[in-house]
């Protein structure tokens, strides 16, 4: 097998959900199938649901999980992963995402065996007056105020909330209860895991999991505010955690990419470029295994984009 030096781009995965739209088709440029809502683009992924596949290059055609097996040293590094440790999405929430929250690392032990514990960040791409993001618990909210609101159908006056707008990056480490919809298109890297429970579906006939929802809630998690991706700003740190570490690339400042023995994720926003020699616009997310050298990222003028890295060892 080749070894992995260069970037690697996989095929989109798409999936329809009620709460979809079709931007991901107007805005990204992922033809849909049909005239059905479609909720999410599944650019790299390593979950039983679906196993990414290589789109071209001298691995095309091989799946994530096979360079997982294969090659782990030359795309991770010295991390630790028996999963490539990312989900990385597109997600159009043209109506409302369930109210929901996902495990940490104890509670899917219990709640949810088989599955990881599902850390995230959105970075918001577009949004349509009137939309908004739940996220995180008022101040003095408990378990038996969310049982009532519940019961009232009111679970959103539990919530802090905001108007979401382009260029808010918001982190959601798991444990916190949250919610999107109105018209929103973001970015979103996570833990790779599909662990979700569903407390609230704005009256929709979908199946709940208030029992397991409430279990694995982080009482301790307060509001939460996104952090903005600042004009002007060529690299910018916007989220570090245990799991991963996102930053903003902006402006005309091309990038040495790559060569740092580590994997990284770069997800293009918005303008042009070049990805060493390859042309690259928004939507296109490559992946950098460990084992590349340095590689460029040139504007063609201007150009957005997150990298989304691994650290070395938990924690770090």
């Amino acid at each position: 097998m080749p070894r992995l030096t260069e970037p690697l781009r996989f095929d989109p995965y798409l999936r329809p959900l009620v709460w979809g739209g079709r931007r991901l088709e107007t805005v990204l440029g992922r033809p849909l199938p049909g005239d059905a809502p479609h909720g999410e683009s599944w650019e790299v992924s390593d979950h039983a649901t679906h196993r990414s596949v290589v789109s071209a290059g001298p691995h095309a055609g091989r799946s994530l999980r096979a360079l997982m097996e294969a090659l782990p040293d030359e795309l991770l590094g010295p991390a630790a992963h028996t999963t490539f440790p990312w989900l990385v999405k597109f997600i159009d929430a043209h109506d409302w995402l369930s109210v929901q929250v996902h495990p940490d690392e104890a509670a899917v032990r219990t709640l949810c065996p088989g599955e990881g514990s599902k850390t995230e960040a959105w970075f918001i791409l577009h949004a349509e007056p009137g939309s908004r993001i739940f996220a995180g618990l008022l101040p003095g909210v408990e378990a038996s105020h969310l049982r009532e609101a519940l019961a009232a159908g009111r679970v959103a006056d539990c919530l802090h909330s905001f108007a979401p707008r382009p260029g808010d990056c918001v982190f959601l480490p798991a444990g916190t209860v949250h919610a999107v919809g109105g018209g929103v298109l973001f970015a979103e890297v996570q833990q790779t895991s599909d662990a979700t429970f569903r407390l609230f579906d704005w009256g929709r006939d979908r199946p709940l999991h208030v029992e397991q929802s409430l279990a694995c809630i982080d009482w301790r998690q307060g509001p939460v505010a996104p952090v903005r991706a600042a004009p002007g700003v060529a690299r910018q740190e916007l989220v570090r955690c245990p799991y991963f570490t996102l930053e903003h690339l902006g402006g005309r400042t091309p990038f040495l990419l790559g060569g740092a023995g580590r994997l990284q994720v770069l997800i293009v926003l918005q303008g042009r470029g070049r990805l060493g020699d390859e042309a690259v616009g928004p939507g296109d997310v490559r992946v950098l295994p460990a084992a590349m050298g340095e590689v460029g990222l040139v504007p063609e003028p201007e150009l957005g984009a997150l990298l989304c890295t691994l650290p070395f060892s938990p924690g770090s």
